[in-house]
């Protein structure tokens, strides 16, 4: 059992950034792919990037050049920076890492305002 505990959520104003991390309870390295979702109100869970261990980055396209995935294996830790963020990225963002399961956190929630 995989456990995945994310933080760094909160409010920021349009324009500005944040920064998510994603903490997992094991080695991330054993992780085929670890990678962020979000859920917006009233809309189904969307993705957003993922980082698949000894590969490259791969990103929707209404995030790809301000948010960038980032894995650090030392920390057992996912990071997703969020710059020039639109009042359109405002959502609970989920972590999850596959295995031969999936795996998720319990979200962090995300508003962006102007």
């Amino acid at each position: 059992q995989v456990h995945l505990v994310e933080s760094g959520g909160g409010s920021a104003e349009v324009g500005g950034s944040l920064r998510l991390s994603c903490v997992a309870s094991e080695n991330i390295n054993r992780f085929k792919v670890m990678g962020w979702f979000r859920q917006a109100p009233g809309k189904q869970r969307e993705f957003v990037a993922r980082i698949p261990t000894g590969s490259r980055a791969e990103y929707t396209a209404s995030v790809k050049g301000r948010f960038t995935v980032s894995r650090d294996s030392a920390k057992n830790t996912m990071y997703l920076q969020m710059d020039s963020l639109t009042i359109e990225d405002t959502a609970v963002y989920y972590c999850t890492c596959v295995t031969d399961t999936i795996y998720w956190g319990q979200g962090t929630p995300v508003t962006v305002s102007s």
